[in-house]
C-alpha cells in the first residue's frame, strides 16, 4: 500500500474515532439537557400552580373549613407556555381526577430512526419522573409529576446529533481532502528519493539530490548522496582493477602463445621431421615401421592444427601489427575454415576503425571472438553476421552487432551464470560500454555500444 494512502486512512480512522466520541458526548449532553428541562419545567409549573391557588384564595375570601379551595382548570395556554417541548406534567387537584398536560413534540424535529432509539435507550435508559408536592399550607394540595415524552426525548436527541453529525461529516471530508493534498505535497521528496535510487540501480552514479525543507528527508538525501559517491568510487576502483586484470590476461596470453609457438611448435616440427626420416629410412621388409611413422606424422599434423587454433584464440598482438580490421577478417576466415557444421561467418565493417585506441580494439576483438565461439558451441546456426560500425557524428561511438539464426532464448542468455557473457560485460564496463541481448528473427542478437571518448579506455 502506498504511504500516502496509508497515512490518509490512518487520519480518517482518527477522525472517525473523534467523531464517534463527539457523538457520544452529544448524546450524553442531550440526555442531561432533557433532564435539566424536566427539572426546570417541574419548578415552573409548581410555582404557577401555587400562584393559581393564591389567586383562588383571594377571589373566594380565604379559607373554607381550613382547607384550600379546589384549583381551577390549570391546563391552559398559560401553563402550556411554561412547559418545555416534549415534557408532560401530571397533577391531581384535591377532589379531582389526575390530569396530564403535554407540550407538542412535533417542533422537536422528525422522529428518530429505530436504530438510534434502540442505541440511545440501551446506553442511557429512560428519564426519571420528577415529583414535587404542591405545598402552600396544606400537604393535601397534591403532587406535581413532571416527565418527558419518550418520543419527544428521542426526537430532540436525534435532532441535535444529526445536525452536528452532518456538519462533522462534511468537515471530515474536507479534512481528508486537505490532509491528502498536504501529505502528498509533504511526501513529494520521497518520489525524488525513489527515482534517485532507481537511477542508482541503473548505474547513474553521478546523481546528487538537492536539499529538502524537511530535516528527515534531508538526512535521507544526504545518505543517498553518500551512497552514490561511495558506489561511484567503488565502481571506479573495480573498473581500474578490471582493466588491470585484462591487461595482465592479455600479457599472459601473449606469453603463453610465444611459449607454445616457440617450444611446443618446434617440438612438433622436429617430431614431424623425425617421422619423415623414419618413414624414408625404413627397411623394405619392415612396412610396419613406415606405417607407424606415417601415423606419427598424421598425429603431429592434428596437433599442429590444434596448436594453430589455440594460438589464434590466444594471440592479439596481430592487432598491433595489422590493425583491428585485418585481425577480424583473419578471425572470420579461421572460423569459416574450422567450421565442422557448415556455419558461414560474415563480417561487415564501416567507419574509421583504424583510429580506435589499442585497448578498445583489443576488447572488441575479444568480444567478437567470444561471441563467435559461443555461437558455434551452444547453437547450430547456418549463418552468423558480425557488423562493426564507427559512428563519428554527435556522440562518437563504436556499435558492434552479432546476430545468428541458431535459435536460443535471450532471457536465458541474459541471466546465464556462465563466464563468457560475464567476461563480455566486464570488458565493456572497463571501456565504458553497454551490452544488450535480444532475440533476432531466428536466433539471438548481441549489441554493444562503446563510446570513443571514455577516459578509462586509455588506461
Amino acid at each position: 500500500m502506498r504511504l500516502l494512502t496509508l497515512l490518509v486512512l490512518r487520519l480518517m480512522a482518527v477522525v472517525l474515532l473523534c467523531l464517534v466520541v463527539a457523538i457520544g458526548c452529544l448524546i450524553f449532553d442531550a440526555h442531561r439537557s432533557i433532564e435539566s428541562d424536566i427539572s426546570a419545567t417541574s419548578t415552573r409549573v409548581n410555582q404557577h400552580l401555587q400562584s393559581l391557588y393564591w389567586q383562588r384564595l383571594l377571589w373566594r375570601n380565604g379559607m373554607e373549613r381550613g382547607t384550600l379551595l379546589p384549583l381551577p382548570d390549570w391546563r391552559s395556554l398559560e401553563t402550556q407556555s411554561i412547559v418545555s417541548p416534549g415534557v408532560c406534567v401530571t397533577f391531581a387537584p384535591p377532589g379531582s381526577d389526575q390530569q396530564m398536560l403535554c407540550s407538542q413534540v412535533e417542533v422537536l424535529g422528525p422522529p428518530a430512526p429505530q436504530w438510534f432509539a434502540a442505541t440511545y435507550l440501551a446506553l442511557l435508559g429512560s428519564h426519571e419522573t420528577i415529583r414535587q408536592p404542591l405545598s402552600i399550607r396544606d400537604t393535601a394540595a397534591g403532587v406535581v409529576a413532571t416527565s418527558v415524552d419518550p418520543d419527544g426525548a428521542l426526537r430532540r436527541a436525534w435532532r441535535e446529533v444529526s445536525t452536528v453529525v452532518e456538519v462533522a461529516v462534511m468537515m471530515a471530508g474536507a479534512i481528508a481532502i486537505l490532509a491528502a493534498i498536504m501529505i502528498g505535497h509533504a511526501l513529494l521528496p520521497a518520489r525524488a528519493i525513489i527515482d534517485a535510487l532507481r537511477r542508482l540501480e541503473d548505474g547513474q552514479l553521478s546523481l546528487r539530490l538537492s536539499r529538502f525543507r524537511s530535516t528527515e528527508f534531508n538526512h535521507i538525501a544526504n545518505a543517498v548522496n553518500r551512497l552514490a559517491a561511495r558506489l561511484r568510487q567503488t565502481n571506479l576502483e573495480r573498473l581500474a582493477l578490471t582493466n588491470r586484470l585484462f591487461q595482465v590476461q592479455e600479457e599472459e596470453r601473449r606469453s603463453l602463445a610465444r611459449d607454445l609457438h616457440d617450444e611446443f611448435g618446434q617440438a612438433l616440427a622436429a617430431t614431424s621431421a623425425l617421422a619423415t626420416v623414419i618413414e624414408s629410412g625404413a627397411p623394405a621388409d619392415r612396412p610396419d615401421i613406415a606405417k607407424d611413422a606415417r601415423a606419427i606424422s598424421k598425429a603431429q599434423m592434428q596437433m599442429m592444427d590444434a596448436l594453430r587454433s589455440t594460438l589464434v584464440r590466444l594471440r592479439s598482438q596481430s592487432i598491433e601489427e595489422v590493425g583491428l580490421e585485418a585481425s577480424l577478417r583473419q578471425l572470420i576466415n579461421d572460423f569459416n575454415a574450422q567450421s565442422n557444421t557448415g556455419t558461414v561467418f560474415k563480417l561487415h565493417m564501416s567507419g574509421r576503425l583504424a583510429d580506435l585506441h589499442k585497448r578498445i580494439a583489443v576488447d572488441l576483438y575479444r568480444i567478437v571472438q567470444e561471441c563467435l565461439t559461443n555461437a558455434s558451441k551452444h547453437g547450430r546456426p547456418t549463418e552468423v553476421n558480425v557488423r562493426l560500425e564507427h559512428v563519428a557524428e554527435q556522440a562518437p561511438h563504436v556499435a558492434l552487432t552479432i546476430e545468428d539464426d541458431g535459435g536460443g532464448d535471450a532471457s536465458r542468455v541474459r541471466t546465464s551464470s556462465g563466464h563468457g557473457i560475464l567476461g563480455i560485460r566486464e570488458r565493456l564496463a572497463g571501456i565504458g560500454g553497454a551490452l544488450s541481448i535480444g532475440n533476432a528473427p531466428r536466433g539471438l542478437r548481441i549489441h554493444a555500444i562503446v563510446p570513443i571518448g571514455f577516459s578509462g579506455a586509455a588506461a
